[in-house]
């Protein structure tokens, strides 16, 4: 693992796992209580920006996930599936030492959590939902019908170019209008997932991103993984989601043994959001909660 930008807030991090080139960023030392942190669709790890500096006590690594932020795209022949990151995830484990530790997720990321944490639940101390839990089900007759999109997607989504930006402003009042106000939040975003072109700027994401998946999980499948959630888990949800995320919420709590539930006043992006400072003591103290096998 090589290390730059020592002074930062921030600490710049590189990995090569599997073939790729990954990289991320970290706050915190090492030695302190150690927090992977992964992002949601189509941000970096720059989502912990605010977070990250706030969490005393921790050293939180957030990666940027593949085809993302600063990580390179995979094959062609490849796919972006939620579980195709996980043995990724495991080397960046390996490679920093870390047989045990605390898993945080956000949107998109909270669901690849929640599948790392089911299978390899005697390694996940503690594991943080925000916003989101599971994929929605999709019932296994619908198979074909989803397999047919993701082949359809497949070569189109190899075709795409991103739009051309004229600078980082016209970038960042893109991403406002698709439902990130805060301004700083979009910035932090935003200059990770760029690169110059001609013409000015463009996106870095790997367009697959956008295609259909190839496989869904069933409710029986979805069941087992939340089943198999053994530790401390902590669901964060934003307010402004309310509407949609109760019936989720009371799945959950029929099938994780240790849930607790938090209602959070901001949008999808609350951990990025002026209520920062409540979401990082919020989690400071979760973490620092016994976990069940404390008390056998």
């Amino acid at each position: 693992m090589a290390r730059d930008g020592a002074h930062c807030a921030a600490e710049s991090l590189q990995w090569h796992v599997n073939g790729l080139q990954l990289a991320g960023l970290s706050w915190g030392q090492a030695g302190d209580q150690p927090v992977l942190a992964l992002h949601g669709w189509l941000d970096n790890a720059a989502s912990f920006a605010r977070l990250g500096p706030l969490m005393e006590g921790f050293h939180l690594v957030a990666p940027d996930l593949p085809g993302q932020g600063k990580s390179a795209h995979r094959s062609q022949d490849a796919s972006y599936q939620i579980w195709d990151d996980l043995p990724e995830l495991l080397g960046i484990l390996d490679d920093l030492g870390w047989d045990c530790f605390d898993l945080l997720g956000h949107s998109r990321g909270a669901i690849i959590a929640t599948l790392l944490a089911s299978a390899f639940p005697e390694r996940v101390k503690h594991l943080i939902l925000l916003d989101a839990i599971s994929p929605a089900p999709v019932a296994p007759a619908e198979f074909p019908a989803q397999m047919r999109k993701a082949l359809q997607d497949k070569p189109a989504m190899l075709q795409r170019e991103h739009r051309v930006y004229e600078s980082i402003d016209d970038a960042m009042r893109s991403r406002t209008r698709r439902g990130l106000p805060d301004e700083y939040a979009v910035r932090q975003l935003v200059e990770r997932s760029l690169r110059p072109c001609p013409g000015g700027v463009t996106w870095t994401t790997d367009p697959r991103l956008y295609g259909a998946s190839a496989v869904k999980m069933t409710d029986a499948q979805i069941q087992a993984v939340l089943g198999a959630l053994c530790m401390p888990t902590l669901l964060m949800l934003a307010e402004r989601n309310s509407h949609r995320m109760p019936k989720a919420a009371q799945y959950a709590r029929h099938r994780i043994a240790a849930l607790e539930t938090k209602m959070i006043c901001g949008s999808h992006h609350f951990h990025m959001e002026s209520q920062v400072d409540e979401v990082a003591q919020y989690l400071a103290n979760f973490l620092s909660s016994l976990d069940i096998q404390d008390f056998a």
